[in-house]
């Protein structure tokens, strides 16, 4: 079984990859019951948002991650991947900016993902 911080790193380098746009994750652990990890992120056009998401998908597949739930592919505005203990949102940009979810989760900590990203 794969720990959340392996999943984590693993999503972030994934997502970095296919240059995914201000990667924020924050430690769900002292907030929430629903994952150890939500993981942020954004794309300009639904293209690149599909093609984040499915990175994220095969990269965690070939670590040995479940997937548990995909959602949102149809339209590639927000992608929802459910990792099980890390729950990921890759967002096109405007709905980022709607949703807002990094102050929906506000009393979360902050995680570095900088280690995890190419400069």
């Amino acid at each position: 079984m794969t720990e959340s911080k392996d999943i984590l790193e693993t999503t972030v380098k994934a997502a970095d990859s296919k240059r995914a746009e201000n990667i924020v994750a924050l430690d769900m652990e002292n907030v929430s019951l629903l994952a150890d990890y939500f993981v942020i992120m954004s794309a300009d056009s639904n293209r690149q948002v599909d093609a984040i998401a499915d990175e994220i998908v095969d990269q965690n597949e070939k670590a040995g991650v479940s997937i548990r739930h995909v959602e949102g592919q149809r339209a590639a505005e927000w992608i929802l991947i459910d990792l099980g203990d890390v729950i990921v949102n890759v967002f096109q940009t405007d709905q980022r900016k709607y949703y807002n979810l990094e102050k929906l989760w506000s009393e979360a900590t902050p995680v570095d993902v900088k280690p995890w990203i190419e400069a």
